[in-house]
């Protein structure tokens, strides 16, 4: 007698599986229809509708520009077919125990295909340097195009890329080794686990995808990120001033402003007490205060740039004097919070306001003529719709600006989420930095307008006089405050070289400063004996390019924090008895970060 209480399926439930998929059936036709709904009452220009990036348009103009040049198409065709005959050779040669060289192999830092399975099985070999093959033959042909403007080639190049990044053979079930490992390993059940992961991911962005990166509820800001002890001292409609408590009984008497970008929260300089550089300047002996920026919606449409420079750093400069008695400051801007620190230092130079005695730029970019891979999404036609949609709103969605940023790494802030989440069905790993990078932050219309207008479009901000701020007009040139500015080498978002512009801007003394890593590791860099990571260079003497400066430049180990606060001590001040948040004139209003920092997106 066969044992009928036997589960069938090699284990796998029935009833329970029957009841996940139903249930999977009915939230996915649910979204279906609230898609669908959505789309049919959408007029806002948002993707979907219209060609709001512009893409189109470039890709005929290639397209055209390809028809007139038929033989360098031949060429390309026949480049790849000899690549592809040379590969089944090899595969061939591999098939039969025999050792092959491969044709092409992936670059050192692609995780794609870190699997043994992708060099020690043929056929995913075969699949991988295929695919490898015609994604460089794809991307050397739009490159090779000639008679393309500067702006249409790069926005080519770039949307290549994404499609071939997409295309990888990673992202499908049936052409991932690791993939299909798990489905037969769980039974399918990575897949269904997988499809809820997705539905979730959807329901959360309320139709669109918006991709988990990380636990949610592994991490709260004032919880377990941004600890650092302080209070709030100061107050206005756009931020919000901490004042950090002391850890030493002394402390340099100029205090430190730090103006982070206000197009992300403050804490990543305060993430963990491990990585926090904010603790870390605490712990140097410097009374340290951030602005933390508020979280705007519609009732903030109008503040605009210059809102920003006197509701922020100007209003924190006179509330730091209030607090300790001390009407000097030193100051750090961060990315875009770099590039009103250095319209502020204009401004105020130009009413003769010499309050800040030094600065400090962390990966800012001051002359957009060579703006890197962001200069994609900035044209006329897309501006307008971007336009369009903020004044519709009064804002700009953090979540939009968050997916363009994650475009310029999509493979691993888009596709490895893909395949971790919906093909191997796990959930994403708690991590603080992807918590921070995934809190969003919308920008005022009239702001975020004027910005993109006015830096990127039209590259305004390094012309000398061309921008007026407070009744001023502004030229950077007149900035004599000694300057150190740190960038790092590989930034995607403020290429080093195009950052490289401020030591032949400033008229102050300037220490250039190259850290390793990008645009937030880079930054982030503690110091630790036990792990010297990424490393900087320096040089000490003024050159015209960054090419001629980095073949001078001085590579050393570790954190560049350290060569940060030797320097810093130059304008620091002599050492006075440390001061506590809330013991000068401003009272203690909130204890740190504050109100503002926590206003989440959801």
């Amino acid at each position: 007698m066969s044992d009928q209480s036997q589960e069938p399926n090699n284990g796998v439930d029935p009833v329970e599986w029957s009841r996940n998929m139903a249930s999977i059936a009915e939230r996915g036709q649910r979204l279906v229809t609230e898609f669908l709904a959505k789309q049919r009452e959408t007029t806002d220009g948002s993707l979907g509708h219209g060609d709001p990036l512009n893409v189109g348009t470039a890709f005929l103009e290639m397209t055209q520009a390809m028809m007139r040049n038929p033989q360098a198409m031949m060429q390309a065709q026949v480049s790849l077919w000899s690549d592809y005959m040379n590969l089944w050779q090899t595969t061939a040669q591999k098939m039969m125990g025999q050792e092959a060289t491969p044709i092409i192999q992936p670059e050192r830092e692609d995780r794609r295909f870190k699997d043994d399975a992708w060099s020690e099985n043929a056929m995913f070999d075969f699949i991988k340097q295929s695919y490898l093959l015609t994604a460089r033959w794809m991307q050397n042909t739009v490159n090779d195009v000639e008679g393309l403007d500067e702006k249409t080639a790069q926005k080519v190049d770039f949307y290549t890329r994404q499609y071939a990044d997409a295309m990888a053979p990673s992202n499908f079930v049936m052409t991932n080794p690791e993939v299909l490992r798990e489905t037969m390993d769980s039974k399918g059940e990575n897949l269904v686990k997988g499809l809820e992961n997705l539905l979730g991911d959807l329901e959360k962005g309320e139709g669109q995808l918006k991709i988990s990166m990380t636990d949610q509820d592994a991490f709260e800001v004032g919880e377990n990120l941004a600890m650092t002890p302080g209070e709030i001292v100061f107050q206005t409609d756009l931020m919000q001033l901490i004042q950090y408590s002391p850890t030493t009984e002394t402390v340099h008497k100029r205090p430190l402003l730090i103006v982070p970008p206000w197009i992300n929260k403050f804490y990543i300089l305060d993430l963990r007490a491990k990585n926090s550089f904010i603790s870390w300047a605490v712990s140097q002996g410097i009374t340290v205060f951030v602005v933390s920026w508020v979280n705007p919606d519609e009732q903030l449409a109008q503040k605009s740039f210059e809102d920003y420079m006197i509701e922020g750093p100007l209003a924190a400069i006179d509330a730091i004097e209030q607090a300790t008695g001390v009407k000097d400051v030193n100051m750090i801007g961060y990315c875009l919070g770099g590039t009103l620190t250095a319209a502020t230092l204009a401004h105020m130079a130009a009413k003769g306001d010499n309050r800040v005695k030094s600065v400090t730029y962390f990966t800012t970019m001051i002359d957009f003529a060579e703006a890197g891979e962001l200069g994609v999404f900035i044209d006329e036609e897309q501006l307008a719709a971007l336009e369009a949609r903020m004044n519709e709103r009064g804002y700009l969605e953090g979540s939009e600006m968050a997916t363009t940023f994650n475009m310029l790494r999509a493979n691993d802030l888009i596709w490895s989420f893909v395949v971790n989440n919906y093909l191997m069905g796990k959930d994403p790993f708690p991590f603080d930095l992807l918590y921070w990078n995934s809190d969003s932050t919308r920008m005022p219309a009239a702001m975020h307008s004027y910005y993109l207008r006015n830096m990127y479009l039209e590259n305004k901000l390094i012309e000398p006089g061309a921008l007026e701020l407070g009744g001023t007009p502004i030229d950077l040139t007149t900035i004599k405050t000694p300057t150190f500015v740190l960038s790092t080498k590989e930034d995607h978002i403020a290429p080093w070289k195009s950052t490289f512009a401020a030591v032949n801007t400033y008229a102050g003394p300037i220490k250039f400063c190259l850290a390793g890593s990008g645009h937030i590791a880079g930054v982030v860099n503690p110091p630790n004996p036990d792990k010297q990571k990424y490393g900087y260079w320096t040089y000490s003497r003024k050159v015209k390019s960054p090419d001629s400066w980095y073949e001078k430049a001085t590579h050393h180990e570790g954190s560049w924090w350290p060569e940060w606060k030797s320097w810093l001590e130059k304008h620091a001040g002599p050492q006075v008895p440390a001061r506590e948040p809330g013991a000068g004139k401003l009272a203690v209003l909130e204890p740190a970060p504050g109100s503002y920092v926590k206003s989440r997106l959801q």
